[in-house]
């Protein structure tokens, strides 16, 4: 059977910093809270969105416990655990699941490119250690390491290894999968401009950064894709299209502060080497939420 126990709106909170670049718990905590009140079906700490490579350990751990403290069992949590070193991804594994979260989301991160047979051994040794689900999230943009189908396939023979995250934008990697695998894995769209072709495909949820900006646009879309009305779902789909290319296209923490900052939201701050968005690009995304918002 499918894994089920993350459906729908998947949405991932930023990391904020306050002027010193520490990262700002309380208001971490609020910002998560915006989230799960919005209607959101689950929240993923510690991905692109919340700067995941940019924290140290204990920042992680932080950001971890905090979420497990506020969301108190409302909805699931999905942790981001990813480290350049299979003993390091297995410590924040193991640490994601005894704090309480309910899965766990592994890209395969290198410096030197890992081979087929290395990245097989990364996600089995993290899997021997724990019990909770993994996500393998495949994110060539980011990661700099393409997962092929093949691949993905070999890596979903892991037991406690149920569900494929897909970013690189290919709607036919997850018909393949589908055809070659059934029920038996479920399948969760990270590309924010392809996320109506990927439910179409029959993605069980949508990673994403938007619910932070627009998050009764993207529930509506993923409730309409449930009634089968494609009429409505294409509508709703093609109002927010302009702003899902634009927060990716401009980075999604960068993008996600400035926006919330138009919204009268407080968002925090940017850890270098990152930077705040250019005041021309600021402008097009307050002209881009009017008309979303309209």
């Amino acid at each position: 059977m499918e894994n089920t126990l993350f459906k729908g709106i998947i949405a991932y909170p930023i990391t904020p910093f306050d002027e010193k670049e520490k990262v700002n718990i309380l208001l971490y905590k609020q910002l998560l809270e915006r989230l799960i009140v919005s209607g959101s079906h689950g929240v993923a700490p510690l991905g692109s969105t919340g700067v995941m490579p940019y924290l140290n350990d204990e920042e992680k751990q932080a950001i971890t416990e905090a979420t497990v403290t506020q969301v108190k069992g409302r909805v699931p949590i999905l942790v981001g655990v990813s480290n350049l070193t299979t003993e390091r991804t297995i410590y924040h594994a193991k640490f994601a699941e005894k704090a309480g979260a309910a899965a766990v989301m592994i890209i395969p991160m290198s410096y030197w490119k890992l081979s087929d047979d290395e990245i097989v051994r990364h996600y089995d040794a993290v899997a021997k250690q724990i019990s909770i689900p993994i996500m393998a999230y495949n994110n060539p943009a980011t990661a700099g390491i393409d997962m092929s189908p093949k691949l993905l396939k070999r890596i979903l023979e892991i037991p406690n290894v149920t569900m494929i995250k897909e970013s690189t934008g290919d709607i036919q990697r997850m018909h393949y999968l589908k055809k070659e695998l059934g029920d038996s894995v479920a399948f969760y769209n990270g590309s924010n401009p392809l996320a109506l072709s990927a439910f179409a495909a029959g993605a069980t949820g949508w990673c994403t950064a938007a619910p932070n900006l627009i998050p009764e646009l993207n529930i509506a879309l993923y409730n309409a894709v449930q009634k089968n009305d494609l009429q409505e779902a294409q509508k709703i789909f093609y109002k927010q299209i302009d702003l899902l290319r634009f927060i990716v296209e401009k980075g999604l923490p960068r993008a996600v502060k400035a926006g919330l900052q138009i919204l009268g939201v407080e968002g925090g701050y940017l850890r270098k080497p990152l930077q705040p968005l250019e005041e021309h690009e600021i402008k097009e995304l307050d002209r881009i939420l009017q008309l979303v918002n309209n």
